[in-house]
Parts: structure tokens; sequence; C-alpha cells
């Protein structure tokens, strides 16, 4: 089974809770476990954040949420000024007051890409591996197969 969500919303702080709601309340109805949906509620977040504060345009942004099986797949997208991937922003020293949100990320998902090009926009590309309550619709459905 696989599940698709596409939102497109104006770049704007306000967007950052209602993407949060949208995504948590799909995968509660799954069934993922509530450790697995706080991570990935918190990597969204902080992808979001990073577009709204990063991309330097005032045009939308689009997340796009797959689940399928046991994995779900969020890409942040922009359309904004992208950097030069071959000289990717620092990252954030560890007393640093901002600029942690990559390194969070990375702590809270198993896999983070960033994809950008300038003048083009990036897209930040996360995987996590879902855990599912027992009695969730998907172990419901992964036990008929």
């Amino acid at each position: 089974m696989q599940i698709n969500l596409s939102l497109c919303l104006p770049r704007d702080e306000v967007t950052i809770p209602v993407a949060r709601h949208i995504c948590r309340h799909a995968l509660t109805d799954l069934g993922v476990d509530e450790d697995c949906r706080s991570d990935i509620e918190i990597a969204l977040t902080e992808a979001c954040a990073n577009v709204l504060k990063h991309s330097n345009s005032d045009e939308e942004y689009e997340i796009r949420v797959t689940v399928e099986n046991d994995v779900c797949i969020i890409r942040v997208i922009d359309t904004g000024m992208g950097f030069d991937a071959a000289n990717p922003p620092l990252l954030a020293q560890a007393d640093d007051e901002s600029g942690r949100g990559i390194a969070m990320m990375r702590a809270l998902v198993d896999q983070v890409r960033l994809e950008s090009k300038p003048e083009e926009g990036t897209v930040v590309h996360l995987e996590k591996r879902l855990g599912y309550a027992e009695q969730s619709v998907m172990r419901k459905l992964a036990a008929r197969d």
C-alpha cells in the first residue's frame, strides 16, 4: 500500500504547524508508533523552518509525504536561490544558538539528502523506517498478504 500527500503552502511560518498537524494525523491513522511520529514531526518542522529562513523566495513551497509499507519519505521543496551543492552551507557547532536543523534532522530520521542548484531551489529529502502499533491498519493489511 502506498499513500501520498502533497501540500502546496505559502512561504509563511504559520504554515509549519499546519503541515505538522496533517502529517502527524495521517501517520496516527495508519498506526505509526508515537516515537516514530514524533521524530518525523520534528524533522519536518526543521526542514520547513529551513525553507522559510533560507529560500529567499516569496513563492510557495511544497511538501510531499509518501508512506509505502514501512517507510516514510518526505520531500520539502522550494524554488528559492538554492546553494552550490559542491560547497554546501557550513553546519553549526554544538554550542551555536541556531543552524542545527540539518544535524537535528540527521539524528531523527534514517536518511537526509539535500539537493540544490543555484537559482533553482532546494529539495530536503527525509526518509524514516516506520514502526507500527500492534493493532495498526498497516499490520492488519500486511497480515492479509
